[in-house]
């Protein structure tokens, strides 16, 4: 383990903003009596933050009926089944697990018992340290079936849940994370919470069993104090996560002054936001590359690019294989947190693919078809699809898939090309991970290592590649991390809109033919009499789509559309007509009577003590932002402006918290500046599949216009006033209503998508 980091719970929702944002004094809110207390709001270095309660360990033991019962298994039957293979690892525990819903939530109450919900995924390392540690040990066990109704939930399917849950424990002064343990009162209400919890005290952290006495005893002994604290925790839940009411306008320069507050977070040495533990903040750098292509402040897209370079370099990022780990444990980025994401890699690629639109640099060109490659080649369905994760562990061991000794490269690749690898990729004697292994990563350029050994650029390269194949052919051979073959629809809408935007910028066409096989595959799996499921698994199709499911899958509807526009096939009048059936869908299902507000779970969803509707984002856009987005370019496309009005009124309730944190609500305020200035309209008329059309149509996909809505219309169907001229092909860059001269040759269409905005008009109308 590298000196100095702490792997004691994955550190997610990493864009929540300041300690402050979060203003509600409940840091102390579960007042355990003393004798019952559990330590909390710790400091790093274990001390206890002000206000924090002092804990006494609890005394109760087990009952002869708990003790009988040890080494009962009584869950299997209940998770093995499921939908998630989270759950299903979980089925041969000792613990008496439920699944969420009816059943569970039936028993706690008839036997007024507090509900020990624990939530996690299946590739979270922590998850499954507490498993070994805690789940698996029979006395725990026993424990936890003597005094609770033992819940547990994937996140990836109950992502709404998971949200509320989540916030409580940042409520109650814990943070947030994963695995997330949570007490509640049998109607529901949160009054204790924390993330990993340890066998014995250790890391500043009580022993799970002294929790486990402490809250039970608490409940049974000082239950008007925990009703107290689990009202005062739920209504704060309820004024954070509701709908907003409050509209304030929308700023024109929102970007830019959501750009200024984010670099006073950015580390201007290593790249990046904050320090360790580092995450990749995919969609903050996408807000600062757009302002940074506008022409704004100059030093603003070297630090876009200090970021993206230390990224590509470093250990997060899969040097022998492609994709990218989940986070950075270290500041500087070389020493991952193992897991491999489906979100992270989409949301990655496509950053990458608008980076080479505006900087054409070969090398994130490179980047993008690599984790293309690994995203299709790793996680790809049969047909088409997208799973959902690799885990972090391989072997019982984080990492061991990944790392290397300078003698395990040398035995792969021969001491002269070995001799390379280890120079290029610093794998180096005692290493910089576990037992004196090595993460892969790139330690000097290309030309410098060519300097150093007396080879040229080329050869030196070409070694390099025959060094990696070797070492990945060999580490395929290794047990691999297990894989999680859910498909969920709103990350497989992430990557069929990075893989259709990669392909676009590359002018890779095979990248968009994976996006539309993905988009029919989670069409035909979640897709049914215009509602959405959320996951897909094991041929089964489950749980109803949030929010973000329909959000996501619509805007990458659209992308599949743009990228098939005018090559002579149905699929972009297809891909835009799904697109259009989602966000009806959308607005049907988790519309408000107000006419404006959106919630994150359907209205029909009854299992939540508060629907949440807040607009703050974790490692994925917010929901409420990309359901603004996907409202604005349909209604762009179908002239529907009382749709774009909706969307405009939705994003002015959030706006001004969002410039307030802007760290936690980059794609809002992405989603606000769209709204803002207007789409970026840009038609094209002239024949399907002529080559003529295809050139003008690739010099829009090809460019970097992060608010473009781009449309093919065929030569005497459009509007009168947009026609072609003289019988060529003519594109129109069109925005508020007003669109600019015709323009029939390439070069000339990629001065208009130079400009921030276009032209003089020629016609206010449509």
């Amino acid at each position: 383990m590298v000196e100095g980091t702490n792997r004691c719970a994955e550190p997610e929702l990493e864009s929540a903003s300041e300690p402050e944002s979060r203003s509600t004094n409940l840091t102390a809110a579960v007042r355990l009596p003393v004798g019952h207390r559990i330590r909390k709001g710790l400091a790093p270095e274990g001390r206890r933050a002000r206000g924090a309660a002092p804990w006494i360990g609890g005394t109760v033991g087990l009952s002869p009926t708990a003790r009988g019962s040890m080494h009962r298994l009584v869950s299997g039957h209940r998770l093995a089944d499921a939908t998630s293979p989270y759950l299903r690892q979980h089925a041969d525990n000792p613990v008496d697990w439920y699944p969420w819903g009816p059943e569970a939530l039936a028993r706690a109450r008839a036997e007024d018992r507090p509900v020990l919900l624990s939530i996690g995924y299946s590739a979270c390392h922590w998850c499954h340290v507490m498993e070994r540690e805690s789940f698996e040990d029979p006395e725990t066990a026993a424990l936890m079936n003597e005094r609770f109704v033992n819940v547990k939930v994937d996140r990836e399917e109950r992502p709404d849940l998971d949200h509320v849950y989540q916030t409580a424990a940042q409520l109650l002064g814990r943070g947030g994370g994963w695995p997330l343990t949570v007490f509640l009162t049998p109607d529901l209400r949160p009054f204790f919470a924390g993330t990993y919890f340890p066998p014995t005290d250790r890391h500043g952290l009580p022993a799970f069993r002294t929790v486990l006495r402490a809250v039970s005893d608490a409940y049974r002994e000082h239950r008007a104090e925990v009703d107290r604290s689990a009202d005062a925790v739920t209504g704060a839940l309820r004024e954070l996560l509701g709908p907003r009411t409050a509209a304030a306008p929308l700023p024109a320069d929102t970007l830019q002054r959501a750009a200024r507050a984010l670099l006073r977070h950015f580390d201007d040495v290593y790249g990046g936001f904050g320090s360790a533990p580092k995450f990749p903040h995919a969609l903050a750098l996408a807000l600062l590359l757009r302002v940074a292509a506008s022409g704004g402040e100059p030093s603003l897209l070297a630090r876009v690019r200090l970021a993206l370079d230390a990224m590509r370099d470093g250990g997060i990022h899969d040097a022998i294989g492609g994709g990218f780990h989940r986070y950075a444990v270290d500041a500087h980025w070389s020493v991952p947190h193992f897991e491999k994401m489906l979100y992270d890699n989409a949301l990655l690629l496509r950053l990458y693919a608008d980076a080479y639109r505006v900087t054409h640099d070969a090398s994130y060109a490179q980047l993008c078809a690599s984790t293309a490659r690994w995203m299709l080649d790793t996680l790809g369905a049969p047909d088409g699809a997208l799973y959902a994760s690799l885990d972090a562990d391989s072997e019982g061991e984080e990492g061991r898939y990944y790392v290397w000794t300078p003698q395990q490269v040398d035995a792969v690749c021969g001491p002269d090309e070995g001799r390379l690898a280890r120079m290029y990729w610093g794998i180096a004697p005692g290493g910089n991970f576990e037992r004196g292994t090595s993460v892969p990563r790139r330690t000097r350029t290309l030309e410098a290592l060519a300097a150093q050994v007396g080879l040229d650029v080329e050869e030196t390269a070409r070694r390099l590649e025959r060094a990696r194949r070797a070492l990945l052919e060999a580490r395929s051979r290794r047990p691999p991390p297990s894989r999680d073959e859910k498909v969920i629809a709103s990350w497989n809408g992430l990557a069929i809109g990075a893989l259709c935007e990669a392909g676009m910028a590359l002018g890779a066409r095979e990248l968009v033919e994976a996006g539309w096989r993905a988009l029919e595959a989670v069409r035909a799996r979640l897709w049914r009499d215009g509602r959405l499921s959320r996951i897909s698994f094991d041929g089964r199709a489950a749980h109803p789509g949030c929010l973000e499911d329909y959000a996501e899958l619509a805007c990458a509807a659209l992308d599949v559309a743009e990228a098939y526009a005018g090559d002579g096939s149905p699929r972009a009048a297809d891909a835009l007509g799904f697109a259009g059936s989602l966000v009806d869908a959308m607005l049907a299902r988790f519309g408000d009577a107000d006419g404006v507000s959106l919630r994150l779970a359907g209205r029909d969803v009854e299992d939540l003590i508060v629907a949440p509707a807040d607009a703050m984002e974790g490692s994925t856009p917010s929901a409420i932002a990309s359901a603004a987005t996907a409202m604005l370019r349909i209604a762009a496309l179908r002239g529907q402006a009382d749709l774009g009005e909706r969307a405009v009124h939705l994003l002015q309730r959030y706006v001004q918290q969002a410039l307030d944190q802007p760290m936690g609500h980059a794609s809002l305020l992405c989603a606000a500046d769209l709204a803002v200035h207007g789409p970026i309209e840009v038609r094209v008329v002239g024949t399907s599949g002529a080559p003529e059309t295809v050139a003008l149509l690739d010099v829009v996909r090809r460019a970097y216009v992060p608010r473009r809505v781009l449309l093919h219309l065929e030569p005497g169907l459009g509007d009168g006033a947009l026609r072609s001229v003289d019988g060529k092909p003519t594109a129109y860059v069109c925005s508020r209503g007003a669109c600019g001269p015709p323009i029939v040759d390439a070069e000339g269409l990629r001065e208009a998508l130079r400009c921030p905005e276009p032209p003089p008009a020629i016609d206010g109308r449509r």
